[in-house]
């Protein structure tokens, strides 16, 4: 499955680390973006997020957005349902 969205993270954050190994395990694709290495992420992070740097956040190609999701999350929300 070709990446369809970009997971906002941080190296040091367990919550992204488990999701990128859940995903990885699924065969889902996505793109990955360091918040720590690149401020116009942060700032979109921020965006999204009511001011927070939460991570991790996944901004699909049709806009939408999820914080700290499962992985049912990620697959409803690729297939078109989200939960």
């Amino acid at each position: 499955m070709a990446a369809r969205f970009t997971m906002y993270s941080t190296p040091w954050c367990g919550y992204c680390y488990r999701l990128k190994a859940q995903l990885a395990r699924e065969g889902i694709e996505f793109e990955d973006v360091d918040i720590a290495e690149v401020p116009e992420a942060a700032a979109l992070v921020e965006q999204v997020n009511s001011g927070n740097q939460t991570v991790p956040t996944l901004v699909f190609d049709d806009g939408t957005a999820l914080t700290n999701p499962s992985v049912a999350q990620v697959r409803a929300q690729l297939a078109g349902n989200p939960i």
